[in-house]
């Protein structure tokens, strides 16, 4: 499966169905977190009208999803 190109209010999207929340932004960066059980994940979106795929690839890994799970939440 390809990455797509998309803008990262987009990734910011996607991202609160999987159940993250926005806590702060600090210019061009969103901060979004998510609290599971035993930690908190907390992943940084810039707002670019486009992403690189490697960004994109790494906010994927870092949200604990596949691309395939990513994909489903449009």
């Amino acid at each position: 499966m390809k990455i797509p190109l998309i803008s990262g209010i987009e990734v910011i999207k996607r991202l609160k169905k999987a159940g993250f929340v926005a806590t702060r932004q600090k210019g061009p960066h969103v901060r979004l977190e998510k609290s599971t059980s035993d930690t908190t994940i907390k992943i940084t979106v810039p707002l670019h009208s486009e992403l690189k795929k490697g960004t994109l690839k790494r906010i994927i890994k870092d949200a604990g999803l596949t691309l395939e799970e990513f994909e489903e939440l449009e």
